[in-house]
């Protein structure tokens, strides 16, 4: 009933040809890559390399004071695997100051900081790299809204937004990346501690199932109970959903005209050339 499991090779193949048409779409050769330490950011690092070449693949570290060593450690284990080109660019200077101005600020505010902090570094670098921002987001997190709004969801292309966590896991084994890196307690690094499971209240593994039946089977909530799913966890994971929409979409923009330029005003990419 509930099956995870994907043809890593096909799904390899596919992701790097994304890649490599979508950065070629937009005219470039090149991309950039926020490389954290943990399986996602690792993944889509090895598919940009695989899809567009190390020397067309700029991954850049950006440490914050708290963050654990063992980040910058991994992180160089999939620099040096690739023979990617690399940058390692602290943001402790850049978010710090905010918080002298607001030291009453709680972890999550400090968090969203660092991440928006980061993806100024990272879109910074994709206009001195000329190259595409890569995401690094997984579909688990993507539908949960686990994610900092124009920091780690912003990006250019997304090759792995449409991999439940545990299929990224599986296609980080078959890419060769270390069993330390996949199997360490996921975490955005926001504070010290901090953990996404620990944060969630549910591990990756219990959510994928019940976000494998609401979203890829299209089960109704009671359905999923009746799958063996507690009733209370289902409520809370759609509730979460829900109230995460807007993450999710576009900011909508109110209709004055005949022709919003959103929905109404659509070409293909190719229009204009």
């Amino acid at each position: 009933m509930i099956d995870l499991a994907i043809n890593t090779d096909l799904t390899c193949k596919k992701l790097t040809g994304f890649i490599e048409s979508e950065v070629a779409r937009a005219g470039l050769e090149r991309a950039v890559v926020g490389l954290s330490g943990g399986v996602d950011s690792a993944l889509s690092c090895c598919l940009a390399v695989e899809a567009l070449g190390p020397q067309n693949v700029l991954a850049v570290r950006m440490p914050y004071k708290t963050s654990a060593r063992d980040t910058l450690e991994h992180a160089q284990w999939v620099i040096e695997k690739t023979a990617v080109q690399f940058l390692t660019v602290p943001i402790t200077e850049m978010v710090d100051p905010l918080f002298e101005r607001f030291p009453e600020a709680s972890e999550i505010r400090r968090g969203n900081a660092m991440a928006r902090a980061r993806m100024i570094v990272l879109y910074d670098q994709s206009a001195a790299f000329r190259g595409l921002v890569v995401g690094t987001g997984n579909k688990t997190e993507i539908l949960l809204g686990y994610t900092t709004l124009y920091g780690d969801s912003a990006c250019a292309l997304n090759p792995i937004g449409d991999l439940y966590k545990t299929q990224v896991r599986q296609l980080a084994r078959a890419m060769g990346i270390p069993a330390e890196i996949i199997e360490k307690p996921p975490s955005a690094g926001l504070w010290a501690g901090q953990t996404d499971e620990g944060e969630l209240g549910f591990t990756y593994e219990e959510v994928d199932r019940l976000l494998y039946l609401l979203v890829e089977k299209r089960y109704t909530p009671k359905e999923c109970v009746e799958a063996g799913l507690a009733e209370d966890f289902v409520q809370r994971v759609i509730e979460r959903m829900q109230r995460n929409y807007f993450k999710r979409v576009m900011p909508p923009i109110a209709r004055l005209t005949d022709r919003v330029a959103e929905d109404d005003f659509q070409y293909p990419r190719e229009w204009g050339t």
